[in-house]
């Protein structure tokens, strides 16, 4: 029985998170209700409260499924796609693995960081969960120029701080949906400018 409620708590939140994403993005942080999250869950305003208790942490929650792809405790660092790029030997193989990795969890998550980005000047816990988000980007380039430093690819003279930087630009939220919404370039158009572009930044020539 224990097994049966926990399986329908865990769908219900999934169906609360996959209508707040849609709303975030709609209606932005400030225009998104509990009652209008609740109504397209098909729940009562009650239950989103007593699952994720603020907007922020709902938010949060929001983008942690948007980055995985899924609601799995399992960081995106241990999952199989980044153990596969790990274990390449060619430095120009793993970056277009990592570009690759990063258009779909951007697909996924840029336009509800676009959220959290455009609420943080006015929303103390927006601009921690900004900042936080941010950090978690950089650490996830740092581990993907680690990879590129084990194998001894990285150009010379490009300090590993400044290869972070060049990943964090080249592959940021702000930037993918510049190209892919703005400009009306496709996901692969975008994949193969980034890949060559990381490559001319950190590679040797």
């Amino acid at each position: 029985m224990e097994g049966v409620k926990g399986r329908r708590s865990e769908q219900t939140k999934n169906k609360i998170v996959e209508a707040a994403h849609a709303l975030f993005i709609e209606h932005g942080y400030a225009g998104t209700t509990f009652q209008a999250v609740a109504d397209g869950a098909g729940v009562s305003v009650q239950t989103v409260y007593f699952h994720y208790g603020s907007k922020s942490r709902l938010l949060k929650r929001v983008v942690e499924v948007a980055s995985a792809g899924d609601g799995e405790p399992v960081p995106l660092l241990a999952r199989p796609s980044f153990t596969a790029l790990k274990e390449s030997t060619d430095p120009a193989t793993a970056v277009r693995l990592w570009v690759r990795e990063s258009g779909a969890v951007l697909d996924r998550v840029a336009p509800v960081l676009a959220v959290v980005r455009d609420a943080a000047p006015s929303d103390p816990e927006m601009a921690a969960q900004w900042a936080e988000n941010s950090d978690r980007r950089r650490a996830a380039h740092g581990a993907f120029i680690a990879v590129l430093t084990g194998l001894h690819a990285v150009r010379h003279g490009l300090s590993e701080r400044r290869a972070i930087d060049a990943a964090v630009a080249l592959l940021s939220p702000e930037l993918f949906l510049v190209l892919t919404r703005e400009c009306g370039w496709t996901a692969a158009e975008w994949e193969t400018w980034a890949a060559d572009q990381l490559s001319h930044a950190l590679l040797p020539g």
